[in-house]
């Protein structure tokens, strides 16, 4: 992320890029060799990975690694015969960072450049400061609920809080982290170069303004993303704003609506009714979070929604909103999703557009390399290599994380990076995003690895397999009785034929650390017979994931996967 620029270009759509060319490393020597990958890695959110044809032998560089930095192309194309850094990465977000020390522990001379502030969105708009509000905000839902404190047999006086204070933590807390970003890159020997970074051609970068190039001989973009708006929303920063104003909570509105009832509503939805908001949610499709497992939404909606402030109108867009002015309210015109005709107009004191994010990518040079976005997005392939107008790999040029709209989260762009470092230091490697967890950090949390239930059912149908789901209640966890907490449900999505976790979701105190074992089994491709035989700790509550895995019922002629070790 290198600026917070407004872009106008569309929401997140998945891109379909189905390409695999071992040409992209033709100025090295190459050898096939046998690969292996883990059992999801075809059906990456719409990605595929390797053709069926591919997926044994795949081209991989050899080289050994050097301390000299050499000429990665003998062309008289313009291309540098000679570079100032194995590695340049354009962005300094947590994908960038990623990248950087991965880089750093193999070897490469490495620079980052970003011309706005190190740990871009993640750090300083997104993740870190909305997780200080959310702590926030679940101590004040502990204290506001006397249900729960005399449950305990405890007696607290009314829970008051200091709104400055709170924006206080959350500014305090990115701070902290951002130091702690830059202070390991320098530490490691990082370059960082300050400036706003330019692609002039293969492998060269102008930095900033001024006519400084710098030339590497590998070049990862890391730009991130930007809030997405979409048409007819006047943003003034004060009474309509993005998640990026809300994070610096400096009013709480008496009643505030949200545009959008994904990751980023629901979490602002937690915090905003936890300090006394009301909120109404607009959402254009027929039903709230949309994205997650419809039996998980509807669980969360009993909890998270329907006791709370909240109010909601589904399958509208808000196709006009005017900030508050001269005394007058925030005003939204709704209209029906479908026939596109007037459905209501709501008055109220804010509004927060929760719409998603688009790709922060103008700017960059694109065209001198011949790449065209598609929805402002940079096509890539499943190793991240960018893809120029003609379908053919860019030489040296990756793209990680929200740029290329893979899947927008921190650590997957994290991932991404360290993919794309491992390719280009001699290990071929493939990521396997479905092994890639995602979160909601609501009271209790959501979190999921893999695929929903329908997504699962749509893939069995054309693939010729059965599916199988199992559950288990955090009713009858031990821990989660104790803390009083028992709200909550894990569901497991698998293949009874032969133990494949197809996709894991759950909905309960603390989720979110709980997924990472399921993750992590997926990533390494092992089946529920091998991982319902691990032991966990009692009282814990990784003893509900246990009795899940315990739950499934695999076939008796299924195989062990502990022998079978994979790469992913």
């Amino acid at each position: 992320m290198q600026s917070s620029l407004s872009l106008s270009v569309s929401p997140n759509t998945s891109l379909g890029i189905h390409r695999s060319n071992c040409n992209a490393f033709q100025s090295l020597p190459l050898k096939p060799i046998n690969l292996r990958f883990c059992g999801l890695r075809r059906e990456v959110l719409g990605f595929s990975a390797l053709k069926q044809s591919d997926s044994h032998r795949v081209c991989l560089p050899t080289r050994a690694r050097s301390k000299k930095v050499v000429s990665a192309s003998l062309s008289d194309n313009g291309t540098p015969k000679s570079f100032d850094y194995d590695l340049l990465i354009i962005g300094a977000g947590v994908g960038g960072h990623g990248a950087a020390l991965h880089a750093v522990e193999k070897g490469l001379k490495t620079a980052i450049v970003e011309g706005d502030v190190v740990g871009g969105t993640c750090v300083n708009r997104g993740c870190v400061p909305s997780k200080a509000l959310l702590a926030v905000s679940g101590r004040m839902r502990e204290l506001q609920s006397e249900h729960h404190l005399k449950a305990l047999g405890l007696q607290v006086a009314a829970a008051g809080y200091d709104r400055q204070g709170v924006a206080d933590h959350a500014n305090n807390l990115a701070s902290k982290i951002r130091n702690n970003l830059t202070n390991s890159m320098k530490a490691l020997g990082v370059d960082i170069l300050t400036g706003f970074g330019t692609i002039l051609g293969p492998q060269k970068v102008k930095v900033g303004s001024s006519d400084k190039v710098v030339t590497a001989k590998n070049i990862i973009i890391a730009t991130g993303s930007v809030p997405f708006v979409p048409k007819g929303i006047e943003v003034d920063g004060k009474t309509v704003i993005t998640s990026d104003h809300a994070l610096k909570l400096e009013s709480v509105p008496d009643w505030i609506a949200i545009v959008g009832s994904g990751y980023i509503g629901l979490e602002f939805s937690d915090v905003y009714t936890a300090l006394g908001s009301e909120v109404t949610f607009i959402e254009a499709l027929d039903q709230l979070m949309p994205g997650f497992d419809p039996e998980i939404g509807k669980l969360a909606q009993r909890v998270l929604i329907n006791p709370r402030k909240i109010d909601y109108h589904t399958g509208v867009f808000a196709t006009k909103i005017t900030p508050a002015k001269d005394g007058k309210p925030v005003t939204i015109e709704l209209i029906d999703a479908k026939t596109k005709e007037p459905k209501d107009t709501l008055e109220v004191d804010a509004a927060l557009i929760a719409t998603g994010r688009a790709p922060f990518t103008q700017g960059l040079g694109l065209e001198n390399i011949k790449v065209a976005t598609q929805r402002g997005f940079v096509p890539v392939d499943e190793r991240m290599r960018v893809i120029d107008s003609n379908g053919n790999l860019v030489p040296h040029l990756y793209c990680i994380g929200d740029a290329n709209g893979k899947m927008m989260l921190a650590h997957a762009a994290s991932a991404q990076g360290i993919s794309v470092v491992e390719q280009v230091t001699g290990r071929d490697h493939v990521l396997n995003h479905l092994s890639i967890p995602a979160a909601c950090f609501t009271h209790p949390e959501i979190s999921m690895v893999g695929l929903t239930e329908p997504q699962a059912r749509e893939k069995a149908e054309k693939e010729g397999f059965e599916v199988s789901i199992a559950k288990t209640s955090f009713k009858a966890n031990t821990k989660a009785l104790a803390e009083n907490e028992g709200e909550g449900l894990a569901k497991l999505i698998y293949r009874p034929d032969n133990g494949e976790i197809l996709g894991v979701h759950i909905f309960g105190l603390h989720a979110a650390d709980l997924i990472h074992e399921a993750s992590n089994a997926i990533a390494l491709g092992t089946r529920i017979q091998d991982i319902k035989l691990a032991v966990h700790a009692h009282p814990t509550l990784s003893e509900v994931l246990d009795e899940l895995f315990k739950s499934a019922k695999v076939s008796d002629h299924a195989s062990s996967s502990v022998s079978d070790p994979v790469a992913v």
